[in-house]
C-alpha cells in the first residue's frame, strides 16, 4: 500500500512540474475564419514561439473555435486545461470587465489612434486586471471599428435602428450602445452568427469589415452602414496557471512573439478595411456612409454608467485617447 500511495505521488508530481508542461503540445483557441489578421497572427505567433524557445513551448492553434468559442476558452484558460486564446474584447470584459471600456461609444476615430492607446498605460492596467481572474495580458492586437449591417434598410440616423434585432457579442458595453440607440442588441456567439442571419433569427449585427468579409456575413446581409461606432481589440491571452510554469527566459520569449504577431495582425487589419468595401459591394452589398453627430449625442448615457463603475479607467482612455488624437 505504501508502494503505491508513493507512485501515484511521483505521478502527480511529474505531471504538475514546469517540465511537464513545457513538453506538451500547447493549445491556442480563436473564432477567426482562415485568413483572417486574428488568425494569421495566431499562426504566426505559434511560428515565433518555437523558434524564440527553440521548440521549448510549441503551440497548436485552432482556428473557428475549433477548441470552442470564446467563452468555452476563457473558462479552460482559468482552469489551465488551454493556454492560450486570442480572444475577442466583449467576451473577455465578461470575465474582466475592465476590457469594456475599451469599447466606449466613438471613442477612437482611426486604427492608429486606437493602438497608441492599446500600447500605453491602460494594457498595464488591463493586465493587472487580468491577473486577478487567472488571466495574463500577452498583447493586444486589433479588432478593428466596427460597422452594422443588416437586411431591414441602410442606417443613417439613430432612428433607423428601431425595431431591428442587431447580434452583439456576449459584452455589456455593446448592449449599451444598441440600447441606447433604440435597437433590439441580442447577444449571440460569433461561431453561430452566419445562420442565425441566413435563418432571420437576427436582421443584423455589427464587426469591423476585415471580420464581416471573413466569415462571409456579406452574402447573407444586405445593408452596410460605416457607423464606426466602437472599436474593439483582440487580447492575447494565456491561462496564468500555464504561463507561469514558464521560466522567465520561456515567458520573455512568449511575450515578444506576441509583440511581433501583433504587428503582422494590425498590418492586415489597415490594409483589409481599405481593400473591402469594394469587393463586397460587387457581391450586391450596399454601402452607406453617416453622420456620426446624433449617434454621439443618443449614447452620451453609455458614458455616463461606465465612468460610475470605472471612474479612473474611463479618464485614463479618454485621456490617452484624446493624447492619441493629436496631430
Amino acid at each position: 500500500m505504501k508502494k503505491l500511495l508513493l507512485s501515484l505521488m511521483v505521478g502527480t508530481a511529474l505531471v504538475a512540474s514546469p517540465a511537464a508542461w513545457a513538453q506538451q503540445v500547447l493549445r491556442l483557441a480563436h473564432n477567426a475564419a482562415p485568413g483572417n489578421p486574428k488568425a494569421e497572427a495566431s499562426l504566426k505567433f505559434a511560428e515565433l514561439v518555437a523558434q524564440k524557445t527553440q521548440g521549448r513551448v510549441k503551440i497548436e492553434v485552432g482556428g473557428s473555435a475549433q477548441y470552442g468559442d470564446d467563452v468555452e476558452a476563457l473558462t479552460s484558460m482559468r482552469l489551465g486545461t488551454l493556454a492560450f486564446s486570442a480572444n475577442s474584447q466583449g467576451t473577455t470584459s465578461g470575465v474582466v470587465p475592465e476590457y469594456a471600456v475599451l469599447g466606449l461609444p466613438f471613442l477612437f476615430q482611426s486604427l492608429p489612434q486606437a493602438w497608441k492607446v492599446l500600447d500605453g498605460p491602460v494594457a498595464k492596467k488591463l493586465d493587472d486586471a487580468s491577473k486577478t481572474k487567472g488571466l495574463v495580458l500577452l498583447a493586444m492586437w486589433d479588432n478593428g471599428i466596427r460597422q452594422v449591417s443588416n437586411n431591414t434598410r441602410p442606417i443613417t440616423k439613430p432612428e433607423d435602428l428601431a425595431g431591428i434585432k442587431i447580434r452583439t457579442p456576449p459584452d455589456p458595453m455593446t448592449v449599451d450602445i444598441f440600447k441606447a440607440l433604440g435597437a433590439n442588441p441580442t447577444p449571440l456567439a460569433f461561431s453561430e452568427l452566419y445562420i442565425a442571419l441566413q435563418q432571420g433569427v437576427v436582421d443584423g449585427q455589427e464587426n469591423p469589415l476585415t471580420n464581416i468579409h471573413s466569415s462571409k456575413l456579406f452574402e447573407v446581409q444586405k445593408y452596410i452602414s460605416l457607423t464606426g461606432h466602437k472599436y474593439e481589440a483582440t487580447p492575447l491571452l494565456a491561462s496564468k496557471m500555464v504561463f507561469d510554469t514558464f521560466s522567465k527566459a520561456d515567458q520573455q520569449a512568449v511575450l515578444e512573439a506576441a509583440a511581433e504577431a501583433g504587428k503582422l495582425n494590425r498590418e492586415m487589419s489597415a490594409k483589409a478595411d481599405k481593400e473591402l468595401r469594394s469587393k463586397m459591394e460587387d457581391a450586391g452589398v450596399k454601402f452607406n456612409t453617416v453622420d456620426p453627430a446624433p449617434f454621439v449625442a443618443k449614447t452620451k448615457s453609455v458614458y455616463d454608467k461606465w465612468e460610475k463603475q470605472f471612474p479612473e479607467l474611463v479618464a485614463l482612455v479618454r485621456k490617452e485617447a484624446a493624447a492619441g488624437a493629436a496631430p
